[in-house]
């Protein structure tokens, strides 16, 4: 599978002789025979491989960025006029050409991630684009595929719940399990490292950046789960990512648009935010992601994380023991640039021992800074190649210098498949969360409740899902026997939306109403008072943040789905209709709307039928 645009062409994959070759100086250090792994993890050969490296190779090795379009050599035009714009050149092949890149991230906004087998075929140009040239090398290619409500690769890849849902789920077994399916899923689309699990612990239920990505509130159930899916991703070989290193889940900040601050002491640090991160290196972890925030527990410097050489190096490197790759969050993100200009960052990124730089607003001026900061002595080449041969061991170790493409038939054999699909719906079905059921009015019958209404919000679809929520929720419970209609009122409703759902409550049995992170001033709030006044039964499903309920004083039936993606929302309509027994379990507690010290539902919440 070579053709890079359409998907479609040679499926033979070259030998591991030709791809050898390709590799230039590789090919003389490295023996024909032997395994991938056994081959690429000679330390001797790989260190004689960066020698013969030239300078501008060494720093392209250490960038990962993103390049709009479905193929390496033919995007479409308005693809083509972006990258002009954003890097200077109009392909992924330019790109490679002229920076030698190590890495490149896929984005569904930048068109990336159409179908699996057109990701497969770019990820086949890029290789191609790369391996090509003499003394080329493969690229790395990874993506964001957290699951739940942040992912890349959607339908019809298979989509598993989010970190939230599986903390409540509390399955190491199942974390394992998504893990492989989603390595064996990546990997055969031609990605081989994601960006994934959060390790953060979700300990502030404000936090507006990491919330339902996160497993949960308890450290040692986040760090179970987080060794689990790094072994399940690792087993699959792909890299697994731990982030965001040192811990980013205590903010009401978002680095992506500010500068956030830590306040945890060193030993809450020790005993909060380490614990997942320790537990993924002794798991293996391949690689660890940095974070763009302030601990001055850590560094009193006022620097972020991802540019402190305390943190990063002094205390993940040292302290940790961590000797894996580095890469740095997005550097195009505002809480690393708030401090220093973007030719300083990725300068001052790998002083602090920082080894993938990923996704620079401008990749000339990044890349053009390290070169010029090796030429003028402020960084030696002996720092770059610290980083460059740890990139390399780890490209290795995936093996990438062996066979770097990928093929049709490992997409269709391994993608989507009955198998992945079931998967997921039966873990999705241990995390949905039952938080209240007065009477008891669950399960809903078809018998005596045939007529639903399915109301409130319906978020943009994470994911690549259909969606939308409402709609999905409806189409999933006449699929189980009742008359379901769909009325979207959205995230705020007006005085007028909730009118008519009020009004066509009346020709309904029950209702089902959705609702996304209510606050006291909600109108979602004021539609499920209303809702609840018509004396029908209402169902609530809080479909991201489990907090909702302590916002619905009143409400009879409350369940947590964690996400609205389509496996998470039918798997709670299961649940509403009987045809499954929830057994989620709250993986943080749910303070009182009216009084945050008080704890409404603690960890561990959940009832069953």
């Amino acid at each position: 599978m070579h053709d890079d645009s359409t998907g479609t062409g040679n499926t033979e994959t070259p030998s591991r002789r030709s791809v050898l070759a390709a590799t230039g100086g590789l090919a003389a250090a490295l023996t024909v025979g032997g395994t991938a792994q056994a081959a690429g993890l000679d330390e001797h050969r790989l260190r004689s491989l960066v020698s013969r490296m030239t300078l501008e190779e060494k720093v392209g090795q250490l960038f990962v960025t993103r390049v709009h379009g479905h193929s390496a050599t033919a995007p479409d035009q308005a693809d083509v006029d972006t990258n002009l714009q954003e890097l200077g050149v109009r392909t992924a092949a330019e790109l490679i050409a002229r920076y030698r890149v190590g890495g490149i991230i896929y984005f569904a906004w930048a068109h990336n991630t159409r179908d699996p087998l057109q990701i497969a075929g770019l990820s086949n140009g890029i290789q191609r684009a790369s391996l090509d040239p003499p003394g080329g090398l493969p690229v790395l290619i990874s993506t964001d595929q957290e699951h739940g409500i942040v992912c890349r690769v959607g339908k019809p890849a298979t989509l598993l719940p989010g970190a939230m849902a599986m903390g409540a789920g509390g399955s190491p077994t199942d974390a394992h399990t998504l893990g492989r399916i989603s390595g064996a899923e990546l990997r055969a689309m031609g990605i081989r490292q994601d960006y994934s699990p959060v390790a953060d612990v979700n300990a502030d239920p404000a936090n507006p950046v990491i919330g339902v990505r996160s497993f949960g509130a308890d450290p040692k159930t986040v760090a179970d789960l987080v060794a689990a899916e790094v072994r399940g991703y690792q087993g699959s070989r792909v890299a697994a990512t731990a982030k965001h290193f040192p811990g980013h889940g205590d903010t009401a900040v978002d680095s992506h648009y500010g500068f956030p601050v830590i306040t945890h002491t060193r030993q809450q640090w020790e005993t909060l935010d380490a614990v997942p991160f320790r537990a993924a290196i002794a798991a293996g972890i391949d690689s660890i992601m940095t974070a763009h925030i302030q601990f001055p527990a850590l560094d009193d410097s006022g620097d972020p994380a991802t540019l402190s050489h305390p943190v990063l190096t002094g205390i993940l490197r040292g302290e940790l023991g961590y000797d894996g790759v580095v890469v740095t969050d997005s550097l195009g993100m505002e809480g690393v640039r708030s401090k220093y200009g973007d030719d300083r960052v990725p300068v001052l990124a790998l002083k602090a021992g920082a080894d993938q730089l990923l996704n620079p607003p401008s990749l000339d001026v990044a890349w053009h800074a390290v070169l010029n900061a090796v030429r003028s002595g402020e960084l030696t080449e002996e720092r770059l190649d610290t980083s460059v041969l740890r990139i390399l061991r780890l490209k290795a170790k995936l093996g990438l210098f062996e066979r770097p493409y990928v093929t049709r038939s490992g997409v269709a054999r391994t993608v989507g498949t009955p198998v992945h699909l079931d998967t997921a719906d039966r873990i999705a079905e241990r995390t949905t969360t039952l938080l209240v059921n007065e009477g008891p009015l669950l399960p809903l019958s078809p018998r005596g409740h045939r007529r639903i209404l399915v109301v409130g919000a319906d978020p943009a679809s994470p994911s690549g899902t259909t969606g939308p929520p409402t709609g999905v929720l409806a189409a999933a419970l006449t699929g189980l026997g009742f008359t379901a209609t769909a009325l979207p009122t959205g995230t705020a409703p007006s005085a007028a939306d909730v009118d008519r759902a009020v009004a066509a409550a009346g020709e309904a049995d029950a209702m089902v109403v959705t609702t996304y992170n209510v606050s006291a001033a909600d109108g979602q709030r004021t539609l499920v008072r209303r809702l609840l006044a018509t004396g029908r039964p209402v169902v609530a499903i809080a479909v991201r943040n489990p907090y909702d309920v302590a916002q619905l004083p009143g409400v009879t039936a409350c369940l947590a789905s964690y996400a609205w993606t389509d496996v998470e929302l039918r798997a709670a309509a299961r649940v509403v209709a009987g045809r499954v027994n929830p057994s989620g379990r709250l993986p943080v507690p749910v303070q009182r709307a009216d009084d945050p010290t008080q704890v409404l539902y603690p960890i561990g919440h959940g009832l069953s039928y």
